[in-house]
This record gives structure tokens, sequence and C-alpha cells, in this order.
């Protein structure tokens, strides 16, 4: 797929050319399923590998679909499938239960975050992981991990901005100051995420 490595050239000179081309790739189904949970847009994300194996939300802008590509420490592009996901998720999740996790945990958010820990604070981890967002909801810990997952504070800014003009209505606006992308959530399964395929 050597398509796949372009994308984020695409994503990083202007991020329009990149919403285009998942606009044509993606399924309608994931669309009607994010409107279904009360979110009108999916989400690109574009996620990159330290040297030192952490990791950093390098770009992020609105889309028809839901989908994450990660850049690894070679600089290699790939889509993560919705197994993928989906199973960082659950692993996630199941930290978040036992007060383990990095996001709501602030004796260990030291530390390094974790791939999955970053996804969720995406906006696709908002949309793929919304039945996780209960927990997360009003946690100022992952409030303040968040904002830290971004690779810097202007990235995080142009993903604020652009997602408030693509969903200026939506009760789940990422600029909620009470819920952050979850504004929240809901307990759909794991099962049912808004994945785009």
């Amino acid at each position: 797929m050597k398509h796949i490595r372009k994308i984020s050239d695409y994503a990083i000179a202007g991020g329009i050319g990149a919403v285009a081309v998942f606009g044509i790739l993606g399924c309608e189904s994931s669309e009607n399923r994010a409107q279904e949970q009360g979110v009108k847009q999916g989400a690109f994300v574009i996620i990159e590998e330290g040297a030192d194996g952490s990791y950093k939300i390098l770009e992020e802008y609105p889309s028809s679909v839901t989908r994450v590509v990660l850049k690894d420490k070679n600089g290699v592009e790939r889509i993560l499938s919705e197994d993928e996901i989906n199973e960082l998720l659950k692993a996630e999740s199941e930290k978040i239960d036992s007060g383990t996790s990095s996001l709501t945990n602030s004796q260990i958010s030291s530390g390094m975050p974790s791939l999955a820990s970053v996804i969720l604070s995406s906006a696709a981890g908002a949309i793929i992981g919304s039945w996780i967002g209960n927990k997360l909801f009003g946690n100022s810990n992952y409030q303040q991990r968040r904002q830290a997952s971004y690779k810097s504070p202007q990235t995080y800014s142009r993903s604020v901005d652009s997602f408030n003009k693509a969903n200026p209505t939506s009760t789940k606006s990422t600029t909620s100051k009470s819920g952050g992308f979850f504004g929240g959530g809901s307990k759909n399964s794991g099962s049912s995420s808004s994945y785009g395929g």
C-alpha cells in the first residue's frame, strides 16, 4: 500500500488533501455511527513514535471517517486496524479500572505515554473509545495528560480550532472544559466503534 506513506505528507502540508483522501477511502457506515453518537465528523490522526518509545499526536483533523496513522521511530507509516485499536483500548480500559493508567492516576502520569493512552487523548479516541468516556469524564489528570499528548501546544490548538469549526453546535465539542473530547461519553461496547473500514 504505497499510497499510505504519502498520507502524512498531505496532512502536514495542509490537511485538506489528507481529509479528501480518507473521505474517498472511508466507509459511509462509520459516518452514520458517528452521527448516532452525536459526532458529526470522524477524525484523522497521525501519531508519531519518538526515538525513546514515547508517542505524540503529530497532526489531527476532522474527517468523514476515523483513521489513526502510526509513524514509527524509523519514519514508516501505517494505518492501525480497528482490531489493533480496540485491543489497545481494552487493555487501557482495564488499567483505568485498576487505577494503573497514567491517564487517570497522577502518581504514575510522569512516565512515557503508551500508544493506547495517546489514542484516547485524541479525537479519534473519543470516537472509537466512546465506551471508555465515562471513566475519563471529569478526571483532572486526564485533562492535563490529554493536552500533553500533542507534539506541541500549537498542534493541540490547531486540533481544537479545526474541530470547533467543523462541528460548532455539538455538545461534545473538543473545547468542552468539563469533558474534553469525551463530553460525557456513552456506554457502547468496544465492538461498536465508529472506526471507518
